[in-house]
């Protein structure tokens, strides 16, 4: 599947079911953990599990605009920077900021995707996790789900951010 056909399907199929309250910070990084769940793939009566979370850092050094930085999404350089570059030609700009992705934990959960979803959501609530989002998406192109949800994260920081830069 090419990068079209994975976007494409992880627009259509993800959804974040809860997101992180909190917005981002503006003068320093932030962790975005993330809860993701798919259908998995071999057994339909079970659910892919990958707990990770997203360090969003600001560059040490000045990047050029629309030059974001991604790790650890599972691509190589040259995926990373295609998929940069398709993403930039539907208008979709991530902020020029260090994105460094990093699976905590992957694992099986023995029920179907609707029961995985109530669990978590649950396990959530019950913890008063305010910081972590929960995402559903494809099994095969959880990346471009994991850049959706933090896409989401930074535009709805954006007014924010802006205003803070705008009164110093």
């Amino acid at each position: 599947m090419n990068i079209y056909e994975q976007w494409e399907k992880a627009l259509k199929i993800t959804e974040v079911i809860r997101p992180r309250i909190m917005p981002l910070l503006t003068y320093a990084a932030t962790e975005l953990p993330y809860v993701f769940l798919a259908e998995s793939a071999v057994n339909k009566d079970t659910t892919v599990v990958r707990q990770g979370k997203v360090n969003v850092e600001k560059p040490t050094i000045f990047l050029p605009p629309n030059s974001p930085q991604f790790d650890g999404f599972e691509m190589n350089s040259s995926e990373i920077r295609g998929a940069v570059d398709f993403l930039l030609l539907r208008g979709v700009f991530f902020p020029s900021m260090k994105y460094n992705n990093q699976i905590c934990y992957l694992d099986v959960y023995d029920d179907k995707l609707s029961g995985a979803v109530k669990h978590y959501k649950s396990k959530m609530q019950k913890a008063e996790d305010v910081n972590s989002g929960l995402i559903l998406g494809p099994e095969d192109c959880w990346q471009m789900s994991v850049m959706v949800f933090v896409c989401q994260m930074v535009s709805r920081s954006a007014e924010d951010d802006i205003k803070k830069l705008m009164s110093n």
